[in-house]
């Protein structure tokens, strides 16, 4: 591989690292922000709502964006963005400036995840092989350092603005970092709009809108569901995510290679059933030792997923890998957006247990639809 592609190649994976950490350290921080600003499940919804809703705006006009200013720019100022927003969630007591930040962090993390993917997509296909697990292996790493980080911060007794200011000035410097490295490609192909995702972009972006659903799940409610459900400590109640990004980082190193060996029918059908039994898992056990062995088990099934649904909306005929990517994460965020939200409606008027179920649902709804949406690509 050339230098200036390896040093590109590297710069990505310090991207999708500071992205993972970014999203882990928001959600090993739910149960600190919902107590700093006295939330209900319904009220927190809420707040998961507005950053899904930042999302889909993001998400609008991404193909456009990164196509005209390229993914290095795009990354650069959406990256220290999201960071910033991240750190300032605890800086006030008002729920209105919660919901601004919240938006902006979805926002600009939406932006940020399709200019990381359309470089990692140019850079697989320059090297004719599968790299996409890979990348978002990086991904999953960022979020276990990302949780693990809070974890032992919140066990050494240090409180959640730090930790936040920690998590943002890391990220953010990281963010600094992969720009000057990235190279300053653009995706001339894109036609300057949004990309509906009809026909076999959109089947690819139903199976996105599962996989994002039963991701965010685990990102914004695994914590709680521990601390509150299982009665964890906080310290263990963090471990939730760290075993959820541990176990999906390690797959997802192992990734690449199985894509070249399996068809994207069979990894999907597989992924999809490993999640729901996981999950199963979780919901069935009161201890918490068990129950982290689920959220690993969900982590392992849904490792290779998104990396698998991105590859292949990057290879839909005719259409740019900006605006294929940016059309199949604008439904996989809106099931990340409509998920979390559902779950907290679900604890609020049952259980959230009961609300936990639903990721079992959907993954096993995953692993179903595989066949019919990816029967194509082998």
């Amino acid at each position: 591989m050339p230098a200036e592609a390896s040093h590109s190649t590297w710069a990505i994976r310090g991207q999708f690292f500071a992205a993972g950490a970014l999203f882990a350290t928001w959600g090993v921080q739910v149960p600190m922000v919902k107590a700093h600003h006295g939330l209900s499940e319904q009220t927190l919804a809420l707040a998961m709502l507005a950053a899904g809703v930042g999302s889909i705006t993001g998400l609008t006009q991404a193909g456009r964006i990164v196509g005209r200013l390229g993914p290095r720019t795009v990354a650069g100022v959406t990256g220290l963005t999201a960071a910033l927003a991240i750190t300032l969630l605890l800086a006030t007591h008002h729920y209105a400036a919660l919901l601004v930040l919240m938006f902006i962090f979805g926002l600009t993390a939406s932006l940020f995840d399709v200019a990381v993917n359309v470089a990692a997509s140019e850079i697989e296909r320059q090297a004719n092989r599968p790299l996409m697990s890979g990348f978002h292996g990086l991904f999953s790493l960022g979020g276990m350092a990302g949780a693990g980080l809070g974890s032992a911060m919140q066990g050494m007794g240090l409180n959640a603005p730090l930790h936040l200011l920690t998590a943002g000035v890391a990220c953010g410097l990281l963010t600094v970092w992969g720009c000057l490295h990235m190279h300053a490609g653009r995706d001339a192909q894109s036609d300057g709009g949004m990309v509906l995702p009809r026909g076999v972009l959109g089947l690819i972006g139903m199976l996105a809108a599962l996989g994002l659903l039963c991701e965010g799940a685990i990102y914004d409610w695994s914590v709680l569901y521990m601390h509150e459900s299982l009665q964890a400590k906080p310290s263990t109640a963090a471990l939730a995510y760290a075993s959820f990004s541990g176990a999906m980082a390690a797959t997802r190193f192992g990734g690449d290679w199985v894509r070249a060996r399996v068809s994207s029918v069979t990894l999907v059908q597989i992924c999809g059933a490993l999640a729901a039994l996981g999950m199963a898992l979780t919901l069935v056990t009161d201890e918490p030792i068990t129950a982290l062995l689920g959220f690993a088990l969900i982590g392992l099934g849904l490792a290779n997923v998104v990396p698998v649904l991105f590859s292949a909306a990057a290879r839909v005929p005719g259409v740019a890998a900006a605006d294929g990517i940016a059309a199949v994460a604008a439904l996989g965020y809106l099931g990340m957006m409509v998920g979390p939200p559902l779950i907290g409606v679900v604890a609020e008027w049952h259980t959230l247990s009961a609300g936990m179920a639903l990721v079992m649902l959907f993954a096993a709804t995953l692993s179903l639809a595989a066949r019919r949406a990816l029967g194509h690509d082998r």
